[in-house]
């Protein structure tokens, strides 16, 4: 293979004329792609988890602890296979793989890069794209739930339907809320295919305010920082991750929807979960990070969106949004039910709404380009989001003197002793040496005289 220099970025005109050899490698790349980031993703976690809590982290097997996760692969897929009697049979076996085709399929319309030179053929980097891929993407974000939701309901049990049922309500609350986040990108790019999006977030954008030309970024996370920030939420909230993780909960359900699945179908499991993970965090970088393009100040150099470069940048945006997702997990506690779903419904839908009407408003006015209005608007929004998020649900309670918290405590409590350091009578002890020398003891006496 040998990279050219293209300037151009792949249109919908560009698919559809490879051979059928270089779509079959395109088709084996994603997949790939899929799988090994699967792998790297878990050690990736556990290493930086880890080291989060001043601890090394899995660094045994293979350098740095690198093949711990094929060792994990091979322990499970040994392992017994169990089918409850009350499962449905069917349903039972065919939920896990929904979730992973449904996590992988989503990959075929993610562009990793422009356009190259393959022996000889000039392709685009990307699988295939059509003029309403994003659609696509949502639809299979929506059909990996499904696999979850079947899962538990299959099982025959309680805690596997109650972690399904969790997952529907998930579904449906964040889907909504991240569907309408890009709807500002729809207004904005002109187009709902993949690689028009990444085109329309070139570095050749200029804002004009009061008459006056100045470069500035063309990423729709900052020229759309409210949408970004609540699809990003939605995006934690549909991969099912911490502070998000509702449907397992290990502390209230066991493992949710996974209790009852064993070996090789709990592995599926959490295969399409980090796939999952790795799949949206390569759409957000498409539809709100320049997809593979370059960052500043890279830019400076001409080459550095032409040929095979821009697949650096590519994935180092993806491991820098997964990096964000083990964060979340290794600093956030998980979020009780009532707080989730009205996190969905009153916080995020609304100022959605309030923020796509105001996207239309400003297509009205006059004298700034649209990028400068945006701007202008979304970064003040977006900080009042996060403020919003971030901002306490209560005033903070005094904290009680010492001798409210010894009078609140209960008799007896550890490890705070009674305040005149007198140790009470031991019951199991005073019950022994009554039933031998019921004559020496004299209610209330203290244990140390017995």
């Amino acid at each position: 293979m040998s990279a050219i220099h293209l300037a151009q970025d792949p249109t919908l005109a560009d698919f559809g004329r490879d051979p059928w050899w270089l779509v079959l490698g395109k088709i084996v790349f994603a997949f790939a792609f899929g799988l090994l980031a699967t792998l790297l993703g878990v050690w990736f976690e556990r290493r930086v988890v880890g080291y989060m809590q001043v601890r090394p982290g899995p660094n045994q097997v293979g350098p740095f602890g690198l093949l711990q996760t094929l060792a994990d692969g091979l322990k499970m897929a040994f392992k017994e296979d169990i089918l409850p009697k009350a499962a449905d049979k069917v349903v039972y076996f065919f939920a896990p793989t929904i979730s992973v085709i449904c996590a992988v399929t989503a990959l075929s319309v993610i562009p990793f890069g422009p356009m190259v030179s393959i022996f000889g053929h000039h392709t685009p980097l990307q699988v295939t794209d059509v003029p309403v891929a994003v659609l696509l993407l949502l639809a299979c974000s929506s059909m990996g739930v499904y696999g979850i939701v079947l899962g538990g309901w299959a099982s025959g049990s309680t805690y596997p339907l109650l972690g399904g049922l969790r997952s529907s309500a998930q579904m449906i609350s964040y889907e909504v809320a991240m569907g309408l986040s890009i709807v500002a990108v729809f207004m904005t790019a002109g187009t709902m295919s993949t690689s028009g999006i990444v085109a329309a977030q070139g570095d050749a954008t200029r804002l004009t305010i009061g008459g006056y030309e100045i470069p500035a970024p063309g990423w729709y996370a900052i020229l759309l920082l409210p949408s970004f920030i609540i699809f990003f939420i939605a995006t934690v909230g549909e991969t099912n991750r911490a502070p998000f993780d509702l449907p397992e909960a290990e502390s209230e359900l066991v493992a949710g929807f996974m209790t009852e699945y064993s070996s090789l179908k709990f592995a599926l499991f959490m295969l399409s979960e980090y796939v999952a993970m790795v799949t949206m965090s390569a759409v957000t970088t498409t539809l709100f990070l320049g997809g593979w393009r370059a960052p500043w100040p890279i830019t400076i150099w001409e080459g550095a969106n032409s040929g095979w470069w821009p697949m650096l940048w590519f994935f180092g945006k993806v491991i820098a949004l997964v990096f964000v997702f083990v964060w979340l997990r290794g600093t956030l506690p998980r979020l009780r039910y009532d707080q989730f779903m009205r996190l969905g419904w009153k916080v995020l839908l609304p100022i959605n709404l309030v923020w796509i009407l105001v996207l239309s408003g400003l297509r009205s006015i006059e004298g700034w380009s649209w990028e400068g209005k945006a701007i202008a608007v979304g970064i003040p929004a977006g900080i009042l989001l996060i403020a919003t998020l971030f901002w306490p649900s209560r005033k903070p309670q005094p904290k009680p003197t010492t001798q409210e918290q010894v009078d609140n405590r209960p008799y007896g409590s550890f490890p705070l002793p009674p305040m005149d350091l007198q140790v009470p009578p031991s019951p199991r002890i005073t019950r022994v040496v009554a039933e031998r020398e019921p004559a020496n003891i004299v209610a209330g006496s203290d244990s140390r005289e017995v």
